[in-house]
């Protein structure tokens, strides 16, 4: 069956952790920055207690982002990531001063893909998908010489971005 990407739908409550990806407008490079970087880290951080959803792993790559997270019965994904690209687009163009005089901003592609992981080995496979992606990628060489994943954090060290929520899998 073909399915159009507007007709993607996000399975909500179904008690497992989710694999989220969304990109930058016309998968451009925006994310490059450090200010780009830090603000999604800050408001991933701000929805992630505003809708008390667990966060497994992450990865900022130049132009997407992967997530990992488990979220409370009842959370809309949909919603919840639409938020944090709303707010943290909002946050990097007022501080850019981008797009004065009327000029479209846009920053993220209008929808996210995500899969439920319905397995603990699914879940860690997504992990270590997240953690791999700038090695495989070309952009370092191992993972632990790219500081906007979640990998530093389970190899704990304590200079990181943002910490995970420690979730048995």
């Amino acid at each position: 069956m073909f399915v159009l990407m507007t007709d993607l739908r996000h399975y909500d409550n179904s008690g497992t952790a989710r694999f989220v990806t969304f990109g930058c407008y016309r998968w451009q490079p925006a994310l490059t920055t450090d200010l780009a970087r830090q603000l999604f880290i800050q408001y991933l951080d701000f929805v992630r207690e505003r809708h008390n959803f667990q966060l497994l792993a992450y990865v900022i790559m130049p132009e997407h982002v992967h997530l990992v997270l488990y979220p409370p019965e009842g959370m809309k994904l949909g919603y919840v990531i639409g938020e944090l690209k709303s707010r943290m687009a909002r946050e990097y163009f007022a501080r850019m001063a981008i797009g004065i005089g009327g000029a479209r901003r846009v920053f993220w592609q209008k929808r996210c893909y995500d899969h439920n992981c319905r397995t603990p080995d699914a879940v860690r496979e997504k992990i270590e998908y997240c953690h791999n992606n700038p090695v495989r990628r070309g952009l370092v060489a191992s993972s632990g010489e790219w500081r906007w994943s979640s990998y530093n954090w389970y190899s704990g060290s304590e200079d990181v971005p943002i910490a995970m929520d420690e979730v048995a899998i």
